[in-house]
């Protein structure tokens, strides 16, 4: 609590903490949060997990996709991102999101303790999804991956470049390498204008040290495809330039889940979701689809397939 006095604590643009929906992380930092409510008694609750230098707030038309199917969806953005205080798009360790997101599914289970939980995450958020998911392997219904982070760009993963990305961790962390090219996010030139015109999004470069927190993301994940064994859904476009494809092919041969889809797009690029409209629709398609085939029968409560 604020001392007797003390100025509200503000949002990085600016709007005191007390006029917006958020939640205090465990190093005492707000993070912003977003839900979108059914209107009815919810059936599932679905935490939504979104990608780097991005935010909650583009995920509202696959929220009120599952929304109508009378499921709670909840998000946050990350520490560091969108309207969430923290050192922008930088983390000290990528077990900050995990952890973080375990507290907010949390929070919104000790409201709703008999529903089960989703987990949808794009690109860093699907890292995000698949680690949060493996911590507690027994309490997650399914987890929806749309171009998840699993495996470096073989580009940016050479040995030489990751020996040189270690040394300069050491030297200069702060160091920028470079931004993320908007023209990868989507085919739809509409899309790319939105995302380069949302002051929200962080446009500036991508530090060594948060690289550095990927990289270790992803060797984590390496680790543990072998012994994932919950129910995922995972969609990747061929032509995506941001998060190599072939992580997700190596998820879905790799893990030892027996319930597990992958849909490939042909030339889709990163953000499916907000793909050419065509793409983007089959992407809201899949997801409901899938959970909404995930959930337990309404007569009872016992968990399916468990």
């Amino acid at each position: 609590m604020p001392e007797p006095g003390a100025a509200p604590r503000r949002s990085p643009q600016g709007v005191p903490y007390t006029d917006l929906p958020h939640i205090v992380n465990a190093d005492g930092l707000h993070l912003f949060c977003r839900y979108w409510e059914p209107a009815g008694p919810p059936r599932a609750l679905v935490f939504i997990a979104h990608g780097a230098a991005e935010h909650c707030g583009p995920y509202d038309e696959i929220a009120q996709r599952l929304k109508e199917l009378s499921l709670l969806v909840f998000a946050h953005d990350h520490v560091g991102h969108g309207q969430s205080e923290g050192d922008r798009v930088n983390v000290k360790d990528f077990q900050v999101y995990i952890r973080d997101s375990l507290q907010h599914i949390d929070l919104m289970k000790s409201r709703h303790p008999d529903l089960p939980v989703f987990i949808v995450g794009h690109s860093m958020g699907g890292a995000i999804a698949i680690l949060t998911a493996c911590e507690r392997p027994g309490d997650f219904a399914g987890v929806v991956l749309i171009a998840p982070l699993v495996q470096m760009n073989p580009e940016s993963a050479t040995p030489f470049k990751v020996f040189m990305a270690k040394l300069l961790n050491h030297m200069v962390p702060s160091l920028s390498m470079g931004s993320i090219d908007s023209k990868w996010i989507s085919r739809d030139k509409r899309q790319v204008e939105a995302y380069d015109t949302d002051e929200l999004n962080y446009h500036s470069g991508l530090r060594i040290s948060f690289g550095m927190q990927l990289m270790a993301a992803v060797d984590r994940i390496e680790r543990e495809i072998p012994s994932i064994s919950w129910p995922f859904l995972l969609l990747h476009g061929d032509t995506d330039k941001l998060c190599d494809i072939r992580g997700s092919r190596m998820m879905y041969e790799n893990s030892s889940s027996t319930d597990k889809k992958i849909k490939i797009y042909e030339g889709g690029y990163h953000a499916l979701h907000h793909d050419l409209p065509d793409v983007a629709e089959s992407v809201l398609k899949e997801v409901t689809t899938w959970i909404t085939e995930h959930l337990p029968a309404t007569a009872s409560s016992e968990p399916q397939g468990s």
